[in-house]
């Protein structure tokens, strides 16, 4: 039966050993490639394809960075901790110095910017403690806003070919003045999709991973002002400005 548009249904291909009737045409349908369809959404599409796959490699290398750069035992060394406390604890605040330098990461920058507000009280070093810290987040959280960027971005661009693709379609639709069969405008449609589709599928993927890194790096800042404070806990007390805190008292002896 004809359908809607006038035009017959396509039918697939013949079966081997039975006969095709006369008045049936037969169609062949070909299966575009991956790259057919990747592409096939005309100049526009092409370029907003171009701009995907370029956001997906670097999307790809954050996640890589981020996955090798956010060590807890490389950023908050544990050795580190305990040997400046206990450099501390002697009173040795340059050997302590010297070994934060001799260890970059982020708290040994913490470490050296209270060392260096010693002389001054416990009140500066607190200050210094916090604004180091704060700082340390701000710069590791920098690079992994751009993650969030392109989980947003791709999506927008992916819809900017959609609806691009859209209005192509349905412009043929309108100069052929309805005379455009439903296979031509279900191929406009369909190749208008693909960028939507990829669009998706690189950000998806890289929101998810900045979810993960956010959470990341709030343990790691956490990690370190708990082992900034319990580095210089060693010689809170005999500072001036400290907090005087309760002794504690010793358990009852055992009977």
């Amino acid at each position: 039966m004809p359908s809607a548009l006038g035009l017959a249904p396509p039918q697939s291909a013949p079966t081997p050993g039975v006969a095709t009737p006369p008045n049936v045409k037969v169609v062949t349908v070909k299966e575009d490639t991956f790259l057919e369809v990747v592409f096939s959404g005309g100049v526009m599409g092409i370029g907003i394809m171009i701009l995907l796959m370029i956001l997906s490699i670097v999307a790809f290398y954050l996640v890589v960075d981020q996955a090798m750069a956010l060590r807890k035992k490389d950023l908050v060394p544990s050795d580190l901790v305990e040997n400046v406390r206990l450099l501390l604890s002697q009173g040795k605040l340059k050997d302590a110095d010297q070994l934060c330098r001799e260890r970059p990461c982020p708290l040994s920058f913490v470490l050296v910017t209270g060392i260096s507000e010693i002389e001054f009280g416990w009140p500066a070093v607190e200050k210094a403690i916090e604004d180091s810290t704060a700082e340390q987040a701000a710069r590791m959280y920098r690079k992994l806003e751009y993650l969030s960027v392109i989980g947003n971005i791709a999506p927008m661009l992916g819809l900017l070919g959609t609806v691009t693709g859209m209005i192509l379609a349905f412009r043929q639709v309108a100069l052929s003045q309805g005379t455009a069969g439903a296979g031509d405008l279900a191929g406009g449609i369909y190749s208008a999709l693909v960028t939507t589709v990829a669009g998706l599928i690189i950000a998806i993927p890289s929101l998810g991973a900045f979810a993960i890194f956010r959470n990341k790096i709030d343990e790691i800042i956490s990690d370190t002002a708990y082992s900034a404070q319990h580095v210089f806990g060693s010689v809170r007390r005999r500072m001036p400005g400290a907090t005087v805190s309760r002794p504690s008292i010793p358990p009852p002896p055992r009977s």
